[in-house]
């Protein structure tokens, strides 16, 4: 790659990255809850299922799912579901516990799952594809399988540490959070923004 387009791919990733969405929502969440510890597991499973859904759309699945009515609309479903799911899990806590006795729970292989199940991370990966994998300054790329290795490398960094970054932020407002019922209408206030991305993610 190019100084040119390894610039405009870390502009795009940070923008993409650091931007309020299900993923950092539920990092800052489940710190917040129980603990920055308890947030890893998650903020490791995310890089993990980006760069399979990068891969998998590096091989033409992105494409696929964008393309096909039904599927497209199957994964909106399932992403929707599981949004509310997790709003309605963590609108209903209100006291600081321990991971393993909280009510909002997010095993690592749900978070994997988590990011097949985001229209907006399959429409990332595609635009990822196009802009960079197939493409070189508007040719094809004469190395794609190498350009696919660095963004899925770029990605995997990005996507670990903003959800670390919001983690570490609800790690240190748990014990402002603590105070009375402010625990409750900050995860009611999280719950809206998953709520807003399921909206979103009905109408894309």
């Amino acid at each position: 790659m190019t100084g040119t387009e390894i610039t405009a791919l870390l502009l795009f990733c940070t923008a993409m990255s650091f931007s309020p969405g299900p993923n950092t929502t539920l990092s800052t969440a489940l710190a917040a809850n129980g603990g920055l510890r308890s947030a890893l597991r998650f903020c490791v499973a995310v890089p993990a299922g980006w760069t399979l859904l990068m891969i998998a759309s590096g091989l033409g699945l992105g494409a696929l799912v964008l393309g096909l009515p039904p599927l497209r609309w199957a994964v909106k479903t399932a992403g929707v579901a599981y949004m509310l799911w997790l709003a309605w899990k963590l609108a209903r806590a209100g006291e600081l516990t321990p991971v393993e006795e909280s009510r909002l729970r997010v095993t690592f292989w749900q978070g994997v799952g988590l990011q097949f199940l985001n229209i907006k991370a399959w429409m990332l990966a595609l635009t990822l594809t196009a802009g960079w994998v197939v493409n070189a300054g508007g040719q094809p790329a004469a190395n794609p399988g190498e350009r696919l290795a660095i963004i899925v490398a770029i990605m995997a960094v990005f996507a670990f540490t903003s959800n670390f970054t919001y983690a570490m932020v609800g790690s240190l407002l748990r014990g402002w959070l603590a105070q009375g019922r402010r625990l409750l209408w900050f995860n009611r206030m999280l719950a809206l923004v998953l709520l807003g991305t399921a909206g979103w993610m009905l109408m894309v």
